[in-house]
């Protein structure tokens, strides 16, 4: 039997080569469950308004591993003990975290799976795994959980400065063209210690930090929050409920069997086995988007007018404010779209709904970004700042919008 070569090269037009550093992780990238992440978009339907945002999760677990390398190079260069297990379990952790995705992960865990977020099913996956390699990936785990003894592991996986975000920003940027977003990794990581087993940024690379979280504030305003972004998603939100609530009605609407299988059931935490985890698996953005290609036929007039807004990309208007939008606009629109369409008020609430989105480049009631400075003390980077902008950037600002459709303006 030939040997596989298992120490491949990604060319990533992000960083460049990225290297597999061992069979153990090959193996895992390999894994149906993994390759599955090539399937499920990075940045939902924002391609419908950034025509290159087609980068898949795929991409960013392997540019967040990428980056995970170049810390544990950075730190061990200024005398950071990490033995090779830990590197092995820091890079297993990075690039499996985000591997409980599910298709338009947001919409469908306020749609489909309510109850159960995509850490959780990343931790689901990450078990079965551990199974399936005889345990190789235990000390992965219990980095990823946070019950490793040493606390700066767990921040370069999640914290308000990790290998995650440093990729996303970078990788979002490029693929979208916000040049505002774009964020100097390579001196974010260079800039990096360890003071006390917790991870700290020199103070030399304070203005570094400064800009990751300008660009962070900057990309959720112009890319994630972007109105058409969010207007789409929340359209698909209202089909992916209004599917379920038809198929529980006993309603068979044509889709693959793992998404029947989801709009049939109600799935806790509890419920998600070996069996129904398999199922999820089999998920990716195809299912949806073939539903919705087919649900755009369909009788049920909610159904089918939503499913062809986002196939056709003829969405609902949206209307930003700073100040709560009053329930008695909503009220008006929703009663004339009723009447013009034969439908009933509460059915109208499809088409015409008003929310809220929150933006915070950095939370103060979050664990900080810490900065050693030369004195050898740690400051929160909020105070360590000379720049005033840094505390309006950790003050929560929030939008009211109402959607309704265009003809109705």
């Amino acid at each position: 039997m030939t040997q596989i070569n298992k120490l491949k090269i990604f060319n990533d037009p992000i960083y460049g080569f990225i290297t597999i550093p061992n069979e153990l992780i090959y193996d895992l990238i390999q894994h149906p469950y993994f390759q599955r992440l090539r399937r499920i978009s990075q940045m939902g339907l924002s391609y419908l308004v950034y025509p290159g945002a087609n980068h898949t999760r795929f991409h960013h677990a392997l540019g967040c591993m990428h980056l995970m390398q170049k810390a544990v190079e950075s730190l061990r260069f200024k005398g950071v003990a990490i033995s090779n297990e830990e590197e092995c379990a820091l890079l297993i952790a990075i690039l499996l975290h985000d591997i409980g995705h599910g298709p338009f992960s947001h919409a469908m865990e306020k749609s489909i799976v309510e109850d159960v977020n995509h850490e959780a099913i990343s931790l689901l996956f990450m078990n079965r795994l551990n199974d399936e390699f005889d345990g190789r990936l235990s000390l992965a785990i219990q980095v990823f959980k946070g019950e490793y003894h040493r606390k700066f592991m767990l921040q370069l996986i999640s914290s308000q400065l990790d290998m995650d975000r440093m990729d996303y920003l970078k990788r979002d940027s490029f693929y979208t063209g916000v040049a505002e977003g774009n964020v100097n990794s390579e001196r974010l990581i260079q800039m990096m210690n360890v003071v006390d087993d917790v991870l700290v940024i020199e103070e030399k690379g304070i203005y570094s930090v400064e800009k990751f979280l300008l660009s962070r504030r900057l990309m959720y305003w112009q890319a994630y929050l972007h109105k058409t972004s969010l207007v789409a998603e929340l359209i698909l939100m209202k089909v992916l409920k209004r599917a379920k609530e038809l198929t529980l009605k006993g309603i068979k609407l044509p889709c693959s069997e793992p998404l029947l299988y989801f709009m049939q059931n109600k799935i806790s935490l509890e419920d998600f086995d070996a069996e129904k985890l398999d199922l999820f698996s089999q998920l990716d953005d195809f299912d949806i988007i073939s539903a919705l290609k087919a649900w755009q036929r369909n009788p049920d007039f909610i159904l089918s007018t939503l499913s062809k807004m986002i196939i056709n990309r003829d969405l609902l208007k949206i209307k930003l404010s700073a100040d709560k939008i009053p329930m008695e606009e909503s009220q008006s629109l929703k009663e004339e779209f009723a009447e013009a369409h034969n439908i009933s008020a509460l059915d109208a609430g499809y088409f015409i709904f008003r929310g809220k989105i929150k933006n915070q480049a950095y939370s103060k009631a979050a664990e900080p970004i810490r900065i050693l400075k030369k004195d050898k003390t740690i400051e929160d980077v909020v105070e360590a700042s000379d720049q005033l902008n840094l505390k309006s950037l950790s003050k929560l600002v929030t939008k009211y919008y109402i959607c309704f459709p265009k003809q109705l303006i």
